[in-house]
């Protein structure tokens, strides 16, 4: 039984195995974006749990180079693909939101420069808008504009096709 382990490890290059080890300390500072609940609910080990809390309070450059190779030496002993999966699922929210963000920027920027002829591409997205209201919002944010004052009602606009697209 201990030559068929070495026989196991002699199979993989140590190339590949370095390549194994950078993926997991990398996988292991992806975790370090991960907020205290997000992390809790990974159900990590406590040992693991604890070294990816310190390493979140280092700053110095070598030392949290050494904690996140002994990041990634912890995650040696668990399987590391719902771990990949969880990263993988906040990044793709993270693009998600960002996309959607952008989106409501544009849509906040077509309804101040082009007033009512862009209302109708707003109404498309968002078919339980006040018409009225999102008008009159877009209208003070192009006088605020015109005027060089604050960009409050452009920012209520914007607030307003939020929530437009939270309620959606």
């Amino acid at each position: 039984m201990h030559d068929t382990e070495r026989e196991k490890d002699t199979a993989i290059s140590k190339s590949q195995r370095k390549r194994d080890m950078d993926a997991l300390k990398r996988l292991g500072e992806a975790l370090l974006d991960f907020d205290a609940a997000a992390l809790n609910q990974l159900e990590l080990p406590e040992e693991l749990l604890d070294a990816i809390k310190t390493a979140k309070k280092i700053h110095s450059h070598g030392a949290r180079k050494r904690q996140l190779q002994y990041i990634g030496k912890l995650l040696r002993s668990i399987d590391p693909e719902p771990l990949h999966a969880a990263v993988e699922a906040r990044r793709h929210q993270q693009a998600t939101n960002t996309r959607e963000f952008h989106l409501l920027e544009e849509l906040r920027e077509s309804l101040i420069s082009e007033g009512d002829s862009s209302l109708a591409t707003v109404l498309e997205h968002f078919p339980t808008a006040d018409r009225q209201h999102i008008r009159k919002l877009a209208r003070q944010a192009l006088k605020e504009r015109e005027l060089n004052q604050p960009p409050r009602a452009a920012r209520r606009l914007f607030r307003e096709l939020r929530e437009l697209q939270e309620n959606s």
